[in-house]
C-alpha cells in the first residue's frame, strides 16, 4: 500500500529547498547561510538556512547572523520563518524590528494519486518551455512584472536557456512561459529533486488574470512531473493570491512560512 504524504515528509521537502541563482553570492557562517541576490532582483539578502549548533540561547544566535548580514551595508535581511525553524526564532525576529513582509503557505500534493481535472483557460493560450533565448527573456519579463527587479543581461538569459534546454528533455524541469496571442503573459519554474517536483515563480500578468492562465501552468507542471517520475508536488506559495488555486488543484496545507524583513541599522 502506498504511503500518504505527510507532515514530516513535506517539512523535510520544505527545509531541503534552498534556492539561490548562479551568479548570486553566498556566504556560510555557523549555523547559518546568507545570499546576497545580483541587482536585477527585487530582493536583497537573504537568509537560506538557519540550523544554530550547540546550546546556546537562540538570541544569540539571531544576533550572530544579523551581525554578519551588516557587513553587506544594505537596509534589510529578509528571514523566512520555515516550518522547522527553531522555536521562538518568529518572536526573536519582532524583538529586533522585524516585520512580517510576506507569508508563504507550504503546500504539497501525492503525485501518485490522480491529478484533477482543472477547468480550461478562457485564453487562447500556448506555453513552451524556455529553452530558447526568446522565450527565456519573455519569462524573465513577465516575472519582472509580477515580482519587480530588473531583467537580467542577455548573457545570463542565456545561460539560464542553455541550462534548460540540457535539463527539460533529461526530467529536471525549467521555466515555463505562457502565450496569448503571441504575448507572454505568465511563466512558472519547475525542479525536480529526489523525486520531489518543486513549483516555483508562478506568476500572470495583471491585465491577463483570471483567465485560468496561472491554472494551466500548474496543470502542465504536474503532467511533466509525472511524466518524469516524481512522487511529491511542492510549492510555497502566496497566501493570498497562488494558494487558494493550487488547493482547488489538490494540493493540501502544510503550514505557513512568513517572511521578516529585518532592520539592519
Amino acid at each position: 500500500m502506498r504511503r500518504m504524504l505527510s507532515a514530516t515528509d513535506v517539512a523535510a521537502a520544505s527545509a531541503a529547498w534552498m534556492w539561490a541563482p548562479d551568479d548570486a553570492e553566498v556566504v556560510e557562517g555557523d549555523g547559518f547561510t546568507l545570499v546576497r541576490l545580483p541587482e536585477h532582483f527585487a530582493w536583497d539578502l537573504s537568509v537560506l538556512a538557519f540550523t544554530p549548533t550547540g546550546s546556546g540561547p537562540l538570541g544569540a544566535a539571531v544576533d550572530a547572523v544579523i551581525e554578519r548580514a551588516r557587513a553587506f551595508e544594505v537596509p534589510v535581511l529578509d528571514w523566512e520563518v520555515g516550518l522547522g525553524a527553531p522555536a521562538g526564532l518568529a518572536g526573536e525576529l519582532t524583538a529586533r524590528g522585524g516585520q512580517v513582509k510576506l507569508t508563504l503557505e507550504v503546500l504539497a500534493r501525492d503525485l501518485g494519486q490522480e491529478i484533477p481535472v482543472l477547468p480550461p483557460p478562457t485564453a487562447d493560450l500556448t506555453v513552451r518551455w524556455a529553452t530558447d533565448f526568446e522565450t527565456a527573456r519573455d519569462g524573465s519579463a513577465v516575472a519582472v512584472v509580477g515580482f519587480g527587479g530588473e531583467l537580467p543581461p542577455d548573457e545570463q538569459i542565456e545561460a539560464a536557456a542553455a541550462k534548460y534546454a540540457a535539463a527539460v528533455p533529461a526530467g529536471g524541469g525549467g521555466m515555463l512561459v505562457a502565450y496569448v496571442d503571441g504575448a507572454p503573459v505568465g511563466f512558472g519554474g519547475l525542479s525536480l529533486v529526489d523525486g520531489v517536483a518543486r513549483l516555483s515563480g508562478g506568476v500572470v500578468v495583471p491585465a491577463e488574470r483570471g483567465r485560468g492562465i496561472y491554472r494551466a501552468l500548474v496543470e502542465s507542471r504536474l503532467s511533466y512531473a509525472v511524466a518524469h517520475g516524481a512522487r511529491m508536488a511542492l510549492v510555497k506559495g502566496n497566501v493570498v493570491t497562488s494558494a487558494p488555486i493550487l488547493r482547488k488543484a489538490g494540493f493540501t496545507s502544510f503550514g505557513q512560512e512568513p517572511i521578516y524583513a529585518v532592520p539592519l541599522s
